[in-house]
């Protein structure tokens, strides 16, 4: 792993004419070895390859998830992505059983998770995750929600896979918020969450297909999984429901059903009165709707902390999970 790092760095060096001063590095390779036990020096150099690119910022300043659900739900909900994800799961059929019984995790929702975030695989970034999380560190866009102590950690933890993984800082591409992969994970989701499942002594998120299926099924096991549960439901509201329990952006279920239903929201199914749940609101064409939310709901904003990611991942399981069983 050392020889890897030690090759990056040469790498780095050898385009010192590139190198680019961010503001507070210093102060960054010094909590990265106080906190992580970086090398500092290692550090400062790897952070002279890093790229500002206003293309990053300015896809942070407007994602997706900004977007109303009726705008949103058709990027993921297509019949492309639909087959893409019936044929992902035929051919994969016996690694994706493997990893359902060993996490216990319903199938389609690994496949939906793999289908949202990459198309399959087909489309897994173009940014270096190195320029993506410097600039997302260093030049955080002023949008009212200062995210870039979370981005700062998540760069040293780059540095940490680097040299646990032998990740190439200076070549490693994904998403423009610096995710990886097949399954999208962040640095640090990586070392907590990835899985060497096809067992030949290292996790590879790209190129190894049990290790990618293998990894969005543990991080789902992870967060709480519970198989063969309902994840959403659509919500019956009364004229005088109680509006404050509609969730925003914490989607732990806190309710019981049958508090909910004294509150004026109660799901489109029969289910146990002592279930906890939650309310989410989805912005449609014609206003407002909302559904009765469970706990593997909650898993999945775990993965992405947008209501509608959720409930397209959902949605999109369900369908490929139909198109599955025909």
């Amino acid at each position: 792993m050392k020889r890897i790092l030690t090759l990056a760095l040469v790498s780095i060096l050898s385009t010192s004419c590139l190198a680019q001063q961010h503001p507070g590095a210093e102060e960054f390779a010094a909590k990265a070895a106080a906190e992580y036990n970086l090398d500092q020096q290692e550090v400062l150099l790897m952070l002279e390859n890093a790229r500002f690119k206003q293309s990053i910022v300015d896809a942070i300043s407007r994602p997706a998830e900004g977007k109303p659900w009726y705008q949103y739900r058709p990027i993921f909900i297509t019949e492309k992505r639909i087959r893409g994800g019936v044929e992902f799961w035929r051919e994969n059929e016996e690694l994706i059983a493997l990893a359902s019984r060993k996490y216990g995790v319903d199938p389609q929702v690994i496949v939906a998770i793999i289908g949202v975030e990459t198309f399959y695989g087909s489309i897994t970034g173009g940014y270096r995750v190195l320029d993506a999380l410097a600039t997302l560190s260093f030049y955080y866009p002023d949008t009212g929600n200062d995210r870039s102590e979370f981005f700062s950690k998540e760069l040293m933890n780059l540095f940490v896979l680097s040299n646990e993984e032998g990740i190439p800082v200076d070549e490693v591409t994904g998403s423009y918020a610096g995710a990886m992969g097949l399954g999208q994970f962040m640095p640090s989701s990586y070392l907590e969450y990835a899985v060497d499942l096809d067992e030949d002594g290292r996790r590879d998120l790209w190129s190894s297909m049990p290790d990618v299926i293998g990894s969005v099924a543990n991080y789902l096991h992870r967060h709480g999984w519970e198989p063969d549960q309902p994840v959403t439901f659509p919500a019956r509201v009364a004229a005088n429901a109680n509006m404050e329990l509609v969730a925003k952006r914490d989607f732990k279920p806190k309710k019981t059903i049958a508090e909910l239903a004294q509150a004026g929201f109660s799901p489109s199914e029969p289910v146990n009165n002592e279930t906890p749940a939650a309310v989410a609101r989805l912005e449609e064409e014609d206003g407002d709707h909302y559904f009765v939310t469970f706990k593997n709901f909650y898993v999945i904003t775990r993965y992405n902390r947008s209501p509608l990611y959720a409930m397209a991942v959902y949605e999109l399981s369900e369908a490929i999970r139909h198109g599955f069983e025909q």
